[in-house]
């Protein structure tokens, strides 16, 4: 009789920890028999994932502020390598975390273990001299983006687009009923600084002093921040305290970033993972990004993409406006978010354009054809 099938995961991230969770809630239905663990959050352990180290401990961006923990990150990686030699499972599944997560996957496959990637690092938008590199030490590709599967062509590795996990959350969210939030007037307007302290140090200051603009023009305006923690709320509060530009209107919550975006007219967001989830729910958006001078360096040194934005990269054009570093003055911020809150040509080109984008990201399920791909390479697995 054979063993029951045990997959190392590694997801670094708290995006990762909910993909990585739908994923294998999809995969328990294929087969509930396999083993679980490796690094997560409450998402994965909730689904019976043994964790080691988690997202919180892992969730660093930017170049300089990864080097300022490189001992610690260095500690997990051995810790990781470590887990695999010992327990020695069938495969490994890698989801997003490219810092780590593409050196790990060196690594298993040199010890012969079976590496299965989940949302395909943006090599594309970054270094495309590691595309053979990463071809060379992944066994299968599960890729989110349309236009993934064309960037590996030239390699042997084996790319399955299966959809953007997001699709169907915000599917589910838009059906269900709608949150009370404490909006205190109108027009409403989300505030997404980012997720982390120093995303928030850096975004925070300059979308209060936009949002003081935006009041010269909708007094009423109302502006709510969402905040993924207790933590990150009280340190959210003490900086608005400090500031010397706060809109009048303001309220912090629990979470909720998606019901932000469902009942706002339109928001301002740093760039990541929430810009998609503004143009799935249909928010009007104005993307920033801010980072330390080295980080900002860097990343216009290896930077391959025209754009920042990943609703831009999708549709290869600017759908909404964007604002680099020393590009994203409250000034700047004010002007592109100030004709999104009525009815006018930009509001009703940047909604025609969501639906573009939608449209190329199909129309979910993509936990369900990523578990069917796991359950795969696990059933190809000798034992």
């Amino acid at each position: 009789m054979s063993h029951p099938r045990e997959l190392l995961v590694i997801a670094g991230e708290i995006s990762g920890d909910m993909h990585a969770a739908g994923l294998i809630q999809e995969l328990k239905k294929l087969d509930p028999t396999i083993q679980y663990y490796g690094i997560g959050g409450p998402r994965l352990r909730a689904e019976g994932v043994e964790t080691f180290h988690d997202v919180r401990e892992m969730g660093v961006m930017g170049f300089v502020e990864v080097l300022k923990r490189l001992f610690f990150f260095h500690r997990v990686f051995r810790e990781m390598e470590a887990l695999a030699r010992n327990r020695k499972p069938d495969a490994v599944l890698l989801v997003d975390y490219p810092g780590f997560n593409l050196r790990f996957a060196a690594s298993a496959h040199a010890m012969g273990i079976k590496v299965i990637y989940y949302i395909c690092p943006q090599v594309w938008a970054w270094n495309r001299g590691r595309i053979p590199k990463m071809a060379a030490v992944v066994d299968r590709l599960m890729a989110i983006f349309p236009f993934e599967p064309k960037v590996f062509e030239r390699t042997a590795l084996k790319v399955d687009f299966v959809g953007h996990p997001l699709v169907t959350e915000i599917q589910e969210m838009l059906h269900a009923p709608l949150t009370p939030l404490p909006w205190q007037g109108d027009p409403k307007i989300g505030m997404l600084p980012g997720s982390r302290h120093t995303e928030i140090d850096r975004m925070l200051p300059a979308f209060c002093a936009a949002a003081k603009r935006v009041e010269q023009h909708f007094p009423n305006a109302s502006f709510i921040i969402p905040a993924p923690t207790p933590e990150i709320e009280t340190h959210i509060r003490k900086l608005l305290k400090s500031l010397r530009e706060v809109p009048r209107h303001i309220s912090i919550v629990q979470g909720e970033a998606r019901q932000i975006f469902r009942q706002s007219r339109a928001a301002l967001v740093k760039s990541g993972t929430a810009t998609m989830e503004s143009a799935l729910v249909g928010c009007p958006t104005v993307i920033a990004y801010i980072v330390s001078p080295m980080t900002c360096w860097i990343g216009r040194k290896l930077a391959t993409v025209k754009f920042m934005g990943i609703v831009n990269i999708i549709a290869n054009r600017r759908i909404c406006p964007e604002f680099l570093q020393e590009q994203a003055t409250p000034e700047a911020l004010a002007g592109a978010l100030i004709p999104l809150l009525t009815d006018t040509p930009e509001r009703a080109a940047m909604l025609t354009g969501y639906d573009e984008v939608r449209e190329m990201l199909g129309n979910g399920g993509a936990a369900e054809r990523a578990a069917r791909v796991v359950h795969e390479e696990l059933a190809s697995c000798p034992g």
